[in-house]
């Protein structure tokens, strides 16, 4: 809080200069003091003022409560006119009126510096706590906003008022006395100089506040919107600090209780969908000669492949890590299709005719046509896409040889190239009733053979780079029949 200490200094510092000239305005019997009598006390008591404030809040900070701290830097200013009253009533015998004025003169100055120092303070507080703990909020709150700038306002004006009172009161006097004297014209003019000048100084005062008051407003808006940004793009951990203890500090609160809410239930749908996923892949699998561990390894090698692809090249692979995500939920479905071909064929040990294998190279279409009026019935999203596009393309092959379709190169969507590498693999490291399992140099081998004809190269390079990886997941996850 150094840059808030040189700030009131710099206030008291003002205002020791404008009470002086205010006195000299407003009262006969402080304008009939030599300026060492006026400043000298004056400075005094400033002085005392802002060492008692710096001694009090050097052993205890101020209250969280930004009302709170508004009075007490006001009490300052209090004391300070208490001060000033007590000795002109000692050394110079002055009388009520003018111990009433310098109670004004000083309020009215007090008031402005403590909603500027409060406001300050506010700022720092907010901007310490945006990247630390939240504040604690405290309910019912001690004033209501709407009832803070009601008052604030009617302090204002009332102050201000009396000042400007005192001040026309003041120079019809001075007029009366001077009439003869003084040209009018020049009285004219010296009196709005006067005028101007109060006002130049009340209004920057007022400038200031407004200005720090915007601040402070936008700052708590810039939080709330920025977060409600964040969630719409799905980044349910985004929370509003919370840095104010008043209205915007409960929405803040509000809005983080809703951000979890939403959480919570997005996490429950998406675990819900990942079981479905789970269990409809598992349920395609047992009516395989392959087994449930085979899903979970393959989505483990896509998930493995992508991310290498996404660090090391991603001009030709633009993975981020939702896509990443997705894929790795997407790929346990790639061959959910196979629920429709016959058990006779599905089930057959061994090498299956021109006719079954026709009727088998179906499960890709079979597959994309069910997740495709899954989209029709809940609308289109990414993970379904995703998922269709694996189940429609994992046997197409990089040189247009493939099924359904015959797609070649870069027409084959990148889901479904990734998908090939990893189905290959997996199959070829597996026991089957109809072949043995090939060693992890055998399959490699294989699928090397593969880049450019059945593989895309660009997925088979990565698969070289990720074969400690592809290595690790299979005896991870290895079969347990």
């Amino acid at each position: 809080m150094m840059r808030i200490s040189g700030r009131c200094a710099l206030h008291y510092g003002v205002t020791l200069s404008l009470f002086c000239l205010y006195g000299w305005q407003v009262c006969p019997f402080l304008e009939s003091l030599t300026l060492p009598q006026l400043l000298g006390p004056t400075l005094v008591t400033f002085a005392i003022m802002f060492a008692i404030r710096n001694m009090l809040l050097s052993r205890r900070p101020l209250p969280r409560n930004g009302l709170d701290g508004f009075m007490l830097e006001l009490g300052f200013y209090l004391l300070g006119a208490l001060l000033l009253s007590g000795y002109n009533a000692v050394a110079h015998d002055f009388p009520l009126t003018s111990h009433l004025k310098v109670l004004l003169g000083m309020t009215t100055l007090g008031f402005l510096v403590a909603a500027d120092l409060t406001l300050e303070r506010d700022w720092y507080r907010a901007r310490a706590r945006q990247d630390e703990q939240n504040l604690a909020l405290s309910y019912p709150l001690a004033m209501p906003l709407p009832r803070k700038f009601i008052l604030f306002t009617l302090a204002t004006l009332s102050l201000l008022g009396c000042v400007f009172f005192l001040l026309f009161n003041k120079d019809l006097e001075w007029l009366v006395t001077v009439e003869r004297s003084l040209p009018r014209v020049e009285a004219q003019h010296y009196i709005l100089w006067e005028i101007a000048f109060v006002m130049t100084v009340t209004f920057s005062y007022l400038a200031l506040i407004i200005y720090g008051y915007g601040r402070n407003l936008g700052l708590s808006l810039r939080h709330q919107t920025r977060t409600m940004a964040r969630v719409q793009c799905g980044d349910f951990d985004a929370r509003v600090p919370i840095t104010r203890d008043d209205e915007f500090g409960l929405i803040a609160a509000s809005t983080n209780q809703m951000i979890g809410e939403l959480k919570s239930r997005s996490d429950e749908l998406n675990l819900t969908r990942d079981v479905a996923i789970l269990g409809l892949a598992s349920l395609a699998e047992t009516r395989d000669n392959e087994t449930g561990a085979h899903i979970i390894r393959t989505q483990h090698y896509v998930k493995a492949l992508a991310v290498h692809l996404s660090l090391s090249n991603w001009d030709s692979y633009p993975l981020d890590d939702a896509t990443i995500d997705l894929l790795f939920k997407s790929a346990p479905l790639h061959d959910v299709g196979k629920v429709g071909i016959p058990d006779a064929i599905l089930l057959k040990p061994g090498k299956l005719t021109d006719e079954e294998f026709a009727i088998m190279k179906r499960h890709p279409q079979i597959g994309a046509d069910a997740l495709a009026s899954a989209e029709a019935q809940l609308g289109s999203n990414s993970f379904l896409r995703l998922a269709r596009e694996i189940s429609l393309t994992h046997h197409e092959k990089w040189d247009g040889s493939g099924y359904p379709a015959g797609l070649a190169g870069k027409d084959i969507p990148l889901s479904g190239r990734l998908m090939a590498v990893a189905d290959v693999y997996d199959a070829l490291i597996s026991k089957r009733v109809y072949k043995p399992a090939f060693s992890h140099e055998e399959a490699k081998e294989i699928i090397v053979k593969g880049s450019g004809s059945h593989f895309d190269p660009g997925i088979v390079a990565a698969f070289l780079a990720c074969e400690a990886q592809f290595k690790d997941i299979a005896a991870k996850f290895q079969d347990h029949r």
